[in-house]
């Protein structure tokens, strides 16, 4: 396809890395950003914990795993080039007791086998050295993770790609897609826009989008709120870096952990609740439709029937002070209550099939003239020029 015209729908970072590759990857090419914000990068991206994963918890072999590897390397990079903050400080994984010691054997072989270099299996002595208020009998030193700035990068982003002769317009919410003679047209409040090949990249949103472009909704996207404590200014120092727990299987999301910041602080979270709005960064944030969407899906409830006790505990804790710090004890047995005060929140953009289960992998759909990114979990914006990458490579396969 001589000078392509692409139209990318959301700008995340999913989206925005996915505009940079194409006009690296195919120089020349024309490429069109549709953000409905008045700026990029302001929901998922710029409402996360800041870190940089670097593949440990995934299945080896799974487009998870090995974008997320190879995503770190490239987002440290680029940051680098860039001189965006971030720091490679490493994490520890910790094991809180006996039934969680084979679990943290696995996880350090999964590691090794998805190439994490200098992982360390560490007795509590060692420990210590690392965190000295840390629980637990044992842990994984994960060296290669971090933390960074994703707004600057999401900004960066954007730059670069109008740099490159790409076209970025924000307060454009799609609320229409046709195709029409080769071409798809979208509708915003701004405007009219096209473009022979539609990249769905709309987040939290993303079902909805494909939906309008003509796919049938197979799993719908249920918005889960991540809320968040920070500790204290003068409570700061009780964790160094990044202290996470070993993750249960019985259970699908990965629990409260402790993450200092790049520009300072320490975060200590996040529980998982359903959000009555698919932007609903308070517990009083609701939206009709949204909420309407989620309560009418069969998915949602029996996700809640697989996961009764789950579901009760996270949602104590999103009330409970006293059992959010709790769960936060078993991880650094000193904090207390007074330690802690409300922080930031989060929604996770979470697609979930019918029968319950949450789509944990990416979810890359491909059309004629169309790719849809329906599924794009943590580590998303870690290995986003990474998906980018196999977004691009996946459509000039398609062509």
């Amino acid at each position: 396809m001589a000078d392509p015209q692409y139209l990318v729908v959301g700008g995340g970072i999913v989206g925005l890395a996915t505009a940079y590759r194409l006009q690296s990857m195919q120089p020349g090419c024309r490429v069109r950003l549709l953000e409905k914000e008045p700026e990029v990068g302001q929901h998922q991206s710029g409402h996360n914990s800041g870190v940089l994963h670097c593949g440990l918890y995934y299945k080896p072999g799974t487009i998870k795993a090995v974008l997320a590897v190879r995503g770190i390397r490239q987002m440290v990079d680029f940051c680098e080039e860039a001189g965006i903050r971030h720091e490679v400080c490493g994490k520890l994984v910790v094991a809180c007791d006996d039934a969680e010691l084979g679990r943290l054997r696995n996880l350090e072989e999964r590691g090794r086998e998805n190439g994490l270099e200098g992982i360390e299996y560490l007795e509590r002595e060692a420990m210590l050295e690392i965190e000295p208020n840390v629980g637990g009998i044992a842990a994984l030193r994960v060296p290669q993770e971090g933390i960074v700035d994703y707004p600057a990068v999401c900004r960066e982003l954007k730059r670069r790609v109008v740099a490159n002769g790409g076209d970025v317009v924000t307060g454009a919410k799609v609320t229409g897609l046709r195709e029409q003679g080769g071409e798809w047209i979208a509708h915003t409040p701004v405007g009219e826009f096209t473009g022979s090949f539609l990249v769905n990249c709309g987040g939290l949103h993303c079902d909805r989008v494909a939906e309008i472009a003509g796919e049938r909704r197979v799993t719908r996207i249920v918005p889960f709120r991540g809320e968040y404590y920070q500790l204290k200014p003068d409570r700061e120092n009780m964790v160094r870096n990044l202290i996470y727990p070993v993750p249960d299987p019985q259970f699908p999301f990965l629990g409260v952990h402790f993450t200092r910041l790049i520009h300072g602080g320490m975060e200590a979270g996040p529980n998982a609740v359903l959000a009555f709005a698919r932007e609903g960064y308070r517990k009083t944030n609701i939206n009709p439709r949204d909420l309407w969407d989620a309560v009418t899906y069969p998915g949602l409830w029996r996700f809640i029937a697989k996961y009764p006790r789950m579901t009760a505990l996270e949602l104590w804790q999103s009330f409970s002070k006293r059992r959010f710090c709790k769960a936060l004890q078993k991880l650094v047995p000193g904090i207390q209550a007074g330690d802690i005060e409300p922080g930031g929140a989060g929604v996770r953009a979470q697609a979930m099939a019918r029968e319950g289960e949450l789509i944990q992998d990416f979810c890359l759909i491909k059309r004629r003239a169309a790719m849809h990114v329906l599924n794009a979990p943590s580590p998303a914006a870690t290995a986003s020029l990474a998906i980018g990458e196999e977004i691009v490579r996946q459509i000039l396969a398609t062509e």
